[in-house]
């Protein structure tokens, strides 16, 4: 059914979104072994797997590689926080929704921040090639699909006047955008720790 809804926001969003809001609400253990844990899968392992075997060129030269414990250690890492990211970003839209009128439990915040940020999760794929324009134009492209979800989707799965959706869309971009902020501070800070990427 999650794959059916997938296809559905591609290329009919606003009536996809109307079908998943009729539908039964899950559980939070449901969401996340259905969905969760399998899309956030897929970068972590694309960039694994890009990085110790494809190898990475920035500037078109030479190819670089990661050790293969190195590269899990980051990969482990990485799964874990696109998890707890979908956690905290569920989290916000959960406490910002009686501000804009809106009432759903968390599990359907869930539900709507998996359902918009699908299109990046399926971006991870491009962590594959060692090609890194091609991996920026494919991110972007993703993420500018993952914003037209969330501002079809919110006024639908909320059921609030698309106004109050435009409204609430914008402070959930702008959180996301705050978290994105926090998570590279964070990375930088583990570096200068020591825990860095190990180069072949």
């Amino acid at each position: 059914m999650f794959s059916n809804h997938m296809f559905g926001l591609l290329y009919d969003a606003p009536r996809e979104w109307r079908e998943i809001r009729r539908e039964p609400t899950e559980t939070i253990s449901q969401v996340y072994l259905r969905h969760a844990l399998l899309l956030a899968l897929i970068p972590p392992f694309a960039l694994f797997t890009g990085t110790t075997q494809m190898g990475w060129s920035l500037q078109g030269g030479d190819l670089t590689f990661l050790t293969t414990e190195s590269a899990a250690v980051i990969a482990v890492a990485f799964y874990f926080a696109l998890l707890l990211g979908l956690a905290l970003m569920s989290f916000f839209v959960f406490a910002m929704e009686h501000v804009f009128g809106a009432s759903v439990s968390y599990e359907r915040c869930l539900m709507l921040t998996i359902y918009t940020s699908s299109p990046m999760f399926l971006a991870g794929v491009a962590g594959f090639l060692p090609v890194l324009w091609l991996d920026v134009l494919v991110v972007m492209v993703a993420a500018a699909y993952s914003l037209y979800l969330l501002f079809t989707g919110v006024p639908v799965f909320m059921d609030i006047p698309e106004e109050r959706g435009m409204m609430f869309s914008f402070m959930v971009t702008t959180a996301g955008l705050c978290m994105l902020v926090g998570g590279m501070a964070i990375t930088v800070i583990l570096w200068g720790m020591g825990i860095a990427p190990d180069y072949l």
